[in-house]
């Protein structure tokens, strides 16, 4: 597939932030998984957007945000063969982030975000 647009998809979320892309992934979506910018869906669609970027799982559907210059960013759900591939493979990627951190001695890895937390939080921890 060379373009999104050639694909059947649903539009859930239009004309938004990546902020509020990301909030409404996450809480329409059976799994969530955070990947940075770039990463590739559907062998050749680069994500773009403010980290973290969630992608969502919901059934065998996959909902991810599109950004379509002079359009805006949509939230998008695909539910196809192609969905059900990106989806296993977001989770092999789960798995071995957690096998590496084993082999480390360190603490399973999440991909989930830390909870919010303001910066001046942060700031008065590091204090």
């Amino acid at each position: 597939m060379s373009c999104i647009e050639q694909m059947k998809y649903e539009i859930l979320l239009d004309k938004t932030t990546y902020k509020a892309a990301r909030e409404y992934i996450e809480k329409n979506s059976d799994e969530v998984y955070y990947v940075s910018p770039g990463y590739k869906i559907f062998k050749d669609y680069h994500i773009i957007g403010v980290p973290p970027i969630a992608l969502g799982a919901k059934g065998n559907a996959l909902i991810f945000t599109y950004t379509k210059p002079c359009y805006g960013t949509f939230v998008l759900t695909v539910d196809n063969e192609g969905s059900i591939k990106e989806i296993g493979r977001l989770k092999e990627m789960e798995k071995e982030k957690v096998i590496a951190s084993l082999k480390k001695g360190k603490a399973p890895e999440s991909s989930k975000a830390p909870p919010s937390t303001s910066y001046q939080d942060m700031w008065k921890k590091e204090l």
